[in-house]
């Protein structure tokens, strides 16, 4: 007689043992119409489980995240299904679930087509609506090789063949499909409403290029119609914003063959680049932060005392010269001590905060590059503190002021905390673990943020904080981190000298906010659809002639606003006003500042925003006046400011 209790904690009793699927239509109807799956003593299962003790039980619905999970897993068998029925001949391979979605590989020499995948689609939702029951059945390890060699499926007998002589293997049935799967699965293919197959694919059997060629097919599927035209129309609005099509279409910067996940910046990109570097720099100043530069090549002996050398020396590039090997920087930090290192540290010179614009190289595959987002040569925001124990909550502290500050600049306000505490290897005694973890946590709950834990996360050498943002299609970014650091000072001979005089090993913070610069400027190029705030824009304004009247008037006005210290060009064509404006528009330039006779003779200039608002007339000085206004508030233009007040 199991009796089961519930997340409100009420309880009921049943004569014998119970399914998942009877415990929820005991409940109520329409809980039983909803459930997706089943949470038994916080394990996930079908609702066809079989209870027979006491346990502590949930129903999934399409309403928990563990319910979408369950849609994706199963829409990835609706899919294999789909394609043996259309295809006999292909075999099927692995279909795990991903973010958003789900794949499926599968052997099939003659590949797919795009109106193959319209074809498959079709059959999914047939089969979706037969409803047929999911079902799930055990077989013996030897049993299911020669049940899948039978079939035809010999990549499934190579899975199962690599698991241990004895194991049982889960198969679930839907119609006259069976896949090998650990499940859990929807009761029913008729639970399955909305999905989407998304593109093909090339993969490698078992991700290894050694290996045979697959055809990978993605799909996305989601909770309701509602929630699919949603994702959908934010692939699509994410394929509009582009990063490497608005980098090409601004000339902002390109990337070819010949120098694989690098950059090619372009004056207009540059002008962008070190736009974020000067405002970066600035705030290290105002914040304590001392800029150093170091080597781009390092001994492979310092590598090798940091502890790089073991656990990343495939992810590096490496020189020789006169018989010694050098390591390209891939990271910063050992180096930032050598500069620690130079000159004896009391505690009074803690915290000591050193910073770099840290160029580093990374030997990325190739296939996971992605324009700005995934590069082999990219600059780090880095800086690296060295603070005593009792320091750690206070820097904290600052870091995450600091932080908020620059991300509202660059116009982001949802940001998406994770605190990443001790992994099972790690180095150092628990009480300083206990320290350094309730320095991070206390410093998120003193400026009363909400925060994930993410239990063992945190690196070998120390706890962290990893910050996220959220931009406006709802896309999470992982830019800014800080993480605490008790191995590296100690291996490369930090110390300073304390209060009682005795010699202590300095605690190191890693930190940065934008994280790559590259990938950041990606980010905001996508964030803002490539119209950068006046602030950031590397052209803030165009004059623009209407007749060839204007040129000397337009050439004096350019040099009268670029001593202000803006970024301003002159187009001087022989083109129709009309052309001008909307071929500057379409290039994001925050003002196109028009220029006929009138303007010429009465020493003014007519305003336009790229959004097509008409401003009106303006001295030079009043429109001087203006962008200062607006480039001090960053991401606050002055017709949102105005809005606002009359709002």
């Amino acid at each position: 007689m199991p009796v089961i209790t519930l997340p409100d904690g009420s309880q009921r009793e049943y004569p014998q043992p119970v399914t998942v699927a009877e415990i929820a239509a005991s409940i109520g109807s329409g809980l039983a119409r909803a459930a997706l799956a089943g949470r038994v003593n916080g394990k996930l299962v079908d609702t066809s489980f079989v209870v027979e003790q006491d346990a502590q039980i949930a129903i999934v619905t399409d309403r928990d995240p563990d319910g979408i999970e369950v849609i994706r897993h199963s829409s990835a068998h609706l899919l294999a299904q789909a394609v043996k029925e259309l295809f006999p001949e292909a075999q099927v391979t692995i279909g795990p679930v991903i973010e958003n979605g789900f794949y499926y590989d599968f052997a099939f020499k003659r590949g797919f087509t795009e109106d193959d995948l319209k074809k498959i689609e079709d059959r999914m939702r047939e089969i979706a609506k037969r409803d047929h029951p999911v079902t799930r059945t055990v077989m013996p390890r030897d049993e299911a090789i020669q049940f899948f060699r039978d079939m035809g499926e010999e990549y499934k007998a190579k899975i199962i063949e690599d698991i241990p002589a004895g194991e049982h293997i889960s198969l679930y049935r839907q119609g006259e499909f069976i896949d090998l799967c650990r499940g859990p699965h929807v009761p029913s293919t008729g639970k399955l409403k909305a999905f989407k197959l998304m593109k093909v694919a090339g993969a490698y059997w078992r991700g290894d290029s050694r290996n045979e060629m697959l055809a990978r097919i993605y799909g996305t599927a989601w909770t309701n119609k509602e929630a699919l035209d949603a994702y959908l129309h934010q692939i699509e609005e994410a394929e509009k914003r582009d990063h490497r099509k608005i980098g090409r279409s601004l000339s902002l910067f390109h990337m070819q063959e010949e120098a694989p996940g690098m950059v090619f910046w372009h004056e207009r990109g540059w002008r962008l680049y070190q736009q974020i570097v000067q405002y970066m720099a600035n705030l290290w100043r105002e914040h304590g932060y001392r800029e150093i530069r170091t080597p781009q090549l390092v001994d492979r002996s310092l590598w090798e005392k940091s502890g790089h050398w073991e656990k990343f020396h495939n992810d590096m590039f490496i020189t020789e010269s006169e018989k010694r090997l050098y390591a390209v920087k891939p990271m910063n930090c050992p180096c930032h001590i050598q500069v620690y290192n130079q000159g004896l540290k009391s505690y009074r010179d803690l915290p000591l905060r050193l910073a770099e614009f840290g160029s580093c190289h990374r030997n990325e595959q190739s296939g996971a590059l992605h324009g700005l987002l995934r590069l082999r040569s990219f600059v780090q925001d880095d800086a690296h503190i060295f603070c005593t124990e009792d320091q750690i909550q206070g820097e904290v502290s600052a870091f995450i002021d600091l932080l908020h500050r620059v991300y509202a600049d660059f116009g982001f306000q949802s940001i998406i905390y994770k605190l990443s505490t001790r992994p099972l290897n790690r180095i150092g005694s628990d009480e300083i673990w206990d320290k350094a973890e309730h320095a991070l946590e206390q410093a998120l709950n003193a400026k009363k943020l909400q925060w994930d834990l993410q239990p063992g996360e945190g690196a070998f050498y120390g706890p962290k904080i990893e910050f996220s943002l959220k931009d406006s299609l709802g896309r999470i970014w992982q830019c800014g981190t800080i993480q605490v650091d008790f191995s590296m000072p100690a291996r490369l001979g930090a110390a300073y000298i304390a209060e009682d005089g005795s010699k202590q090993v300095p605690v190191m913070l890693h930190r940065a906010i934008l994280g790559s610069l590259e990938r950041f400027i990606g980010i905001l190029i996508e964030e803002h659809a490539g119209a950068l705030p006046t602030w950031l824009a590397p052209v803030q304004a165009v004059i623009l002639t209407i007749t060839d009247e204007q040129r000397d008037y337009a050439r004096q006005l350019e040099k009268t606003l670029t001593k202000h210290g803006w970024r301003v060009e002159s187009d001087l064509r022989n083109e129709k006003i009309g052309f001008k404006i909307r071929e500057h528009t379409l290039q994001r330039i925050p003002y196109l500042l028009v220029v006929g006779k009138k303007e010429a003779q009465e020493g003014t200039l007519a305003v336009r925003t790229r959004k097509g608002e008409d401003l009106g007339g303006m001295t030079p000085e009043a429109f001087n006046a203006m962008l200062t206004r607006e480039t001090a508030s960053h991401g606050v233009t002055i017709l949102e400011e105005q809005k606002h007040r009359d709002g």
